[in-house]
């Protein structure tokens, strides 16, 4: 009676966590995997040697994910077993009907705002800082804050994500007044006029940002430390600026998975310590599980925090008043 009750409550309170059968995993045989996180092919291979069932690495780009994603749940042909991208869009996703409650054993010591919803499950921060080039800048040069980017030395010599345009970037330095990075909205506002009188050079997204601070034709980077890793031996170091903002990563199951129970053991294994340092060490990035972090020079000792997910409307009008002060300087 005792176990019956326990196993009521559990049902009750976490509605979908059976746990994985290993048995119909590998039956199903594989998982696929949709993400838009790059540099992952480890972990699918280890996920294989491990669990006996293949992981389908399906690789989408942010500007695509919702429309290929929603376009194929909507045709009854979404062949996704689990989905992987920034909170918003997964957020998205779940308003939409795409994504089930699944709570993972394999979270548990995550922290409690990245598994306090009962579908998406978040484990990492996409985070953002100042990459330069260590063969070109100067030891004594290398910005110490934020509003250091806005020093007129660095004019025409900064490279960053269009701020007008790229979600994350306006999603950063909106989350660097929100989170009170700066002594106030005023000096907030001082440093987003001066970077923009640097008249830093646009690139579409984060990845093409690190490749002209590596040839030497821009020297910084708003960008992510994580491509000191993806891009060694590359001579990029990051700036310690204070406190990393970033936004989360989520990953969640999707509804009617033709392989629910692979989908299941993909997502325990995912949110595995093993998994999790191996995203850590081989692609930089910045995962939630505990004492895990990418092996680069003092990002464990960093204050890395999520920024507040922003709405459409947000960004739009965001976008609008970036797009006015880097365009009109």
């Amino acid at each position: 009676m005792k176990k019956f009750l326990v196993v009521a409550l559990c049902l009750a309170v976490v509605p979908c966590a059976y746990g994985a059968d290993m048995a119909k995993a590998k039956a199903e045989g594989k998982a696929n995997f949709y993400a838009n996180i790059t540099a992952v092919e480890p972990i699918m291979e280890a996920f294989k040697v491990s669990q006996g069932v293949e992981g389908i690495y399906t690789r989408i780009s942010t500007s695509k994910y919702l429309s290929t994603v929603i376009t194929e749940f909507e045709a009854g042909k979404l062949a996704a077993d689990v989905l992987q991208g920034p909170l918003p869009i997964l957020q998205t996703l779940k308003d939409n009907g795409v994504l089930v409650p699944y709570r993972s054993p394999s979270a548990a010591g995550y922290p409690d705002w990245a598994r306090a919803d009962d579908t998406i499950v978040q484990f990492g921060i996409e985070y953002v800082a100042p990459i330069y080039n260590k063969e070109l800048v100067k030891a004594a040069d290398v910005p110490k804050t934020y509003m250091d980017l806005a020093d007129p030395r660095w004019k025409d010599k900064i490279v960053m994500p269009n701020p007008s345009t790229h979600a994350t970037t306006i999603s950063w330095l909106v989350g660097l007044k929100e989170m009170k990075i700066f002594a106030s909205d005023d000096e907030w506002m001082k440093f987003v006029k001066g970077l923009a009188a640097n008249r830093p050079m646009f690139v579409a997204s984060f990845g093409p940002s690190p490749a002209p601070v590596e040839s030497g034709e821009k020297l910084i980077a708003i960008s992510m430390p994580k491509y000191i890793i993806t891009h060694a031996p590359a001579p990029l170091d990051w700036a310690r600026v204070g406190t990393i903002l970033g936004s989360p990563r989520g990953i969640a199951i999707a509804a009617r998975a033709p392989h629910p129970e692979a989908a299941k053991v993909f997502m325990d294994y995912w949110l595995s310590g093993a998994a999790m340092k191996l995203l850590a060490d081989k692609v930089g990035e910045y995962v939630l599980t505990p004492g895990v972090f990418p092996p680069i020079d003092g990002i464990s000792g960093a204050k890395v925090l999520p920024i507040r997910e922003l709405s459409d409307d947000e960004i739009k009008s965001w976008g609008e008043e970036f797009r006015k002060i880097f365009e009109g300087v």
